[in-house]
């Protein structure tokens, strides 16, 4: 069933992940629009909402822990020189209208509000394609605007004083299975040298599905990426890795992610062959 609320994404009519707009979560989880669950072409789940590891984890989206002091992120923040803390400083991302819907993607205005101000508008653009019989693409952007009056921030638990937690930006929260995925980018494997690294993509390969995430313009591909597979599996492109990602006011930060979504376990030819597929489309 498609609601107002909550659009199915669908390729060629197969459903493949359903989009929630106004969830009813606890501030503490930075309430937000996300996608789960979404699904490779078989039907295989391949995102989490809320596992018990990271409750503020919720599917596929885009999360900043730090947007001038403000979490929208959710959970603790990080305090330099005092570490993760229970603040009351989460904000929320509010759905405003979607300017285009159809069965295979949508344009959606948000606000990202705080203290009862907003502080970013957000237009995002996502959309599903079939690449094969077993592979589709999601292609997600999203601009966000300083619509302030004064100048705003974006950073990390990194940018504050916690080494190797640069996360923040569009973030895929993948399926928890018994082994750990394998992560792996045209030059690299394993989580810690592909962790923190540049690469015009990169892949998590589970036990019967792999997402290749791409960076889709020359600002996305600068970006680092966030990895993590021992302690649960999850990959996000980061926006503020070494330093705060100033943004004037009036001013729009754009990111394009673009992942192939698969069923079984790709090799690196194969990953990189669909990611082209996916990306000059």
């Amino acid at each position: 069933m498609t609601t107002n609320d909550s659009p199915v994404l669908r390729v060629s009519g197969r459903p493949v992940g359903r989009y929630v707009t106004r969830p009813e979560l606890p501030a503490r989880l930075s309430p937000r629009p996300y996608l789960h669950p979404v699904t490779t072409l078989a039907g295989t789940a391949v995102t989490e909402l809320s596992p018990a590891d990271h409750t503020h984890h919720l599917g596929v989206g885009v999360a900043v822990p730090d947007v001038e002091g403000h979490n929208f992120w959710g959970g603790r923040t990080y305090v330099r020189d005092k570490g993760p803390t229970e603040l009351d400083n989460h904000g929320a991302q509010r759905h405003i209208s979607f300017q285009l819907r159809d069965p295979d993607g949508f344009v959606e205005e948000l606000r990202w509000v705080a203290s009862g101000a907003e502080l970013l508008r957000e237009r995002r653009t996502v959309a599903a394609t079939e690449l094969t019989d077993a592979a589709w693409a999601l292609d997600f952007t999203f601009s966000l605007t300083n619509v302030t009056s004064g100048l705003l921030s974006i950073g990390s638990p990194a940018t504050n004083g916690r080494p190797g937690a640069a996360y923040g930006g569009f973030f895929w929260r993948a399926r928890k299975e018994r082994e750990a995925p394998h992560v792996f980018t045209p030059d690299r494997e394993g989580e810690p040298a592909v962790h923190g690294s540049r690469a015009d993509w990169l892949a998590l390969a589970g036990s019967t599905w792999t997402l290749v995430l791409a960076g889709a313009t020359d600002a996305t591909r600068r970006d680092p990426w966030f990895v993590r597979t021992a302690e649960y599996p999850g990959v996000g492109s980061s926006l503020a890795h070494e330093e705060r990602l100033a943004i004037e006011p009036g001013d729009t930060v754009v990111r394009r992610v673009v992942t192939v979504v698969a069923d079984g376990r790709l090799g690196r030819d194969e990953a990189a062959a669909l990611v082209r597929k996916a990306v000059s489309r």
